[in-house]
C-alpha cells in the first residue's frame, strides 16, 4: 500500500539529463518575475524518450508481478495498460505543462493503486518525475507550490484511506501484521509507509527547488558576462571615439595654424611680389617655414599614432621626437608668438610669476590652446587687431590668457568658424582637469583664458615643462 521508496534510485542527474544550458537572456534573474528559459528542442526530445522508456518499462514491471503472482485479484490487463500509459507517457511534455502533467499523473497513480494495477515501481518513479519537474520547471512559482502541496496532501490522505481500509477488510486484515497493542507491528507498519511516503515527497521537493535555483544561478551569471560584454564593448567604443577627438584635435590644431599662417603668408607675398621682391622673398621664407613645421608636427602625429597605439594608457607626449616635445610646449610659447608677429598679427606676450612644473601633457595642452587662439584671431579678428598672450603662475595653478581688441576694420574673406576649435580647446582643459572660458569682450575682441592646475614639484610624471625664470616681452 501507498507509495514505495524509489527516491533512492532515482538520480537528479538522471531526471534532469539533457538539459539544456541556460542561455544568456535579456532580463535580470533578480529582477521580480523571472522565467526560466524554455527548454530546447533537445530537452524535449529527451523527454519523450524518457515517458516512451518508462512506460515500456511499466508494462514490463506489470507483466513481471503478474507472473510472480503479488497481486491476488489484478485489474485487466488492458485496464492496467492505459492506466500506467496515464501515468508514464505525459512525461514526454512533463517541462512545457509541468503543473498539468504532475495532477494527471497523480490521479492516474492513485486510480491504477484503487484498481489494483500490478504495477508500482516505474510509477512511483513517474509520479516523482513529475514532482521534480514542477519545482524545477514552472514559471510561476506560487502555482508550482500550490499543486505540489495538493498532491502531497492528496497522497498523504490517500495512504490513511488505503491502510483504513485495509485494516476494516477481513480479507486484507488476515495478510498485515498483528494490530495489538500501543506500538504493534500493525503500527509500525503504518509509521514506516508514512516516513517513507514523506522521505519520497520532500525529495522530489528538495531536488526541484534546487533545479530551480541553479537554473537562476546559471541564468543570473550569463546574464553578468552579458553586462561585462556590453561594457566591454562600451568602452571599447569610448576609447575609440576618445581616440579619434584626440587625433582630430591634434591635426586641427596643428594643421589649421600652419596652414592659416601660410595662407597669410602667401597673400602678403602675392600682394607685394612686383612692387617689393624683398618682402615677398621674406613672406615666401615664412611660408616655407610654416610648411616645414607643419610636416614635422605631422610626423610626430603619425610617430605617435604608430608607436603608441599598441599601449592604449601610454601618454601621447612620450611617441613624440624630442624636438617636437622641446617645442610644443610653455617654454615655446615665445617662439610662437614670434612666429605669429612674423606673419604680421600684433602681439605681445607676457609671463608672470615663478614657472612651475607642468606634466608633459598639460604643457603641450597649453601650448595647443593658445596656438590655436592665435589662429582664431588671424582668421576672424578684424585688420589691425591686437593680442596679448599672457601666462601666469598662481600657487595652484597655471592660467593662459589670449585675448584682442577686436581690430579697427572687419577682415575681407574672413572664414566663417565651424566652432570646433572651442570645442578642442575646451576638451583639452577639461582632460587636465582645468576650467576654460572663451567670450566675447564688453570692450570688443575676443578672450580665451583657461587654467590647469599644478604638479607639486618631485610628483610623478612632472619633468621640466616649464621655462626657467620669468620672461617679459612686450611690443606696441
Amino acid at each position: 500500500m501507498g507509495v514505495a521508496t524509489v527516491g533512492g534510485r532515482v538520480r537528479a542527474a538522471d531526471v534532469v539529463r539533457g538539459e539544456d544550458a541556460v542561455r544568456a537572456v535579456a532580463t535580470d534573474p533578480d529582477e521580480p518575475g523571472w522565467v526560466r528559459p524554455a527548454p530546447g528542442d533537445d530537452a524535449l526530445r529527451w523527454d519523450l524518450l524518457l515517458a516512451g522508456a518508462l512506460y515500456l518499462g511499466a508494462l514490463l514491471s506489470m507483466v513481471l508481478m503478474r507472473v510472480a503472482g503479488i497481486y491476488d485479484d489484478p485489474a485487466p490487463g488492458w485496464a492496467s495498460a492505459l492506466l500506467l500509459a496515464a501515468v508514464t507517457l505525459p512525461l514526454a511534455a512533463r517541462r512545457r505543462w509541468p503543473s498539468v502533467v504532475l495532477g494527471v499523473v497523480a490521479a492516474a497513480f492513485i486510480v491504477s493503486q484503487v484498481l489494483f494495477v500490478p504495477e508500482t515501481l516505474v510509477a512511483n518513479i513517474a509520479l516523482f518525475c513529475a514532482m521534480y519537474t514542477v519545482g524545477a520547471w514552472e514559471t510561476e512559482r506560487r502555482r508550482a507550490t500550490t499543486v505540489r502541496g495538493v498532491v502531497v496532501v492528496a497522497m498523504i490522505v490517500w495512504l490513511f484511506v488505503a491502510l483504513f481500509w485495509a485494516a476494516t477488510d477481513p480479507e486484507i486484515s488476515e495478510d498485515l501484521p498483528d494490530q495489538a497493542g500501543v506500538f504493534s507491528p500493525f503500527v509500525s507498519f503504518t509509521l514506516l509507509q508514512l516516513l517513507t511516503n514523506v522521505l519520497y515527497f520532500a525529495g522530489s521537493w528538495f531536488f526541484g527547488e534546487h533545479a530551480w535555483r541553479s537554473a537562476r544561478e546559471r541564468a543570473r551569471t550569463a546574464w553578468r558576462t552579458h553586462l561585462l560584454v556590453l561594457e566591454r564593448r562600451r568602452a571599447e567604443e569610448q576609447a575609440v571615439a576618445i581616440e579619434r577627438l584626440r587625433l582630430a584635435r591634434e591635426l586641427h590644431d596643428a594643421v589649421a595654424h600652419h596652414v592659416s599662417l601660410m595662407g597669410v603668408q602667401a597673400a602678403a607675398a602675392r600682394t607685394v611680389l612686383a612692387s617689393d621682391p624683398v618682402r615677398a622673398a621674406d613672406a615666401l621664407g615664412h611660408v616655407e617655414d610654416a610648411a616645414r613645421d607643419a610636416v614635422r608636427e605631422l610626423h610626430g602625429i603619425l610617430g605617435m599614432l604608430r608607436d603608441g597605439g599598441d599601449d592604449p594608457g601610454a601618454d601621447p607626449v612620450v611617441a613624440l621626437s624630442g624636438e617636437a616635445l622641446a617645442s610644443l610646449d610653455v617654454g615655446g610659447l615665445p617662439d610662437l608668438v614670434e612666429r605669429a608677429r612674423a606673419a604680421g598679427l600684433h602681439v605681445t606676450y607676457q609671463e608672470v610669476g615663478e614657472p612651475r612644473r607642468l606634466r608633459p601633457l598639460a604643457s603641450l595642452n597649453l601650448y595647443r590652446i593658445a596656438q590655436e587662439a592665435l589662429t582664431n584671431t588671424r582668421k576672424h579678428a578684424g585688420e589691425g587687431a591686437r593680442t596679448d598672450v599672457r601666462l601666469r603662475w598662481l600657487p595652484e595653478e597655471v592660467e593662459l590668457e589670449v585675448s584682442d581688441d577686436g581690430g579697427t576694420v572687419r577682415r575681407v574673406g574672413a572664414v566663417p568658424s565651424t566652432g570646433l576649435g572651442i570645442v578642442g580647446m575646451r576638451e583639452r582643459a577639461a582632460a587636465e582637469g582645468g576650467t576654460f572660458e572663451a567670450a566675447r569682450r564688453r570692450s570688443g575682441g575676443f578672450v580665451v583664458r583657461v587654467r590647469l592646475p599644478l604638479v607639486a614639484p618631485g610628483s610623478a610624471g612632472g619633468t621640466g615643462a616649464a621655462t626657467t625664470g620669468e620672461r617679459t616681452e612686450a611690443q606696441a
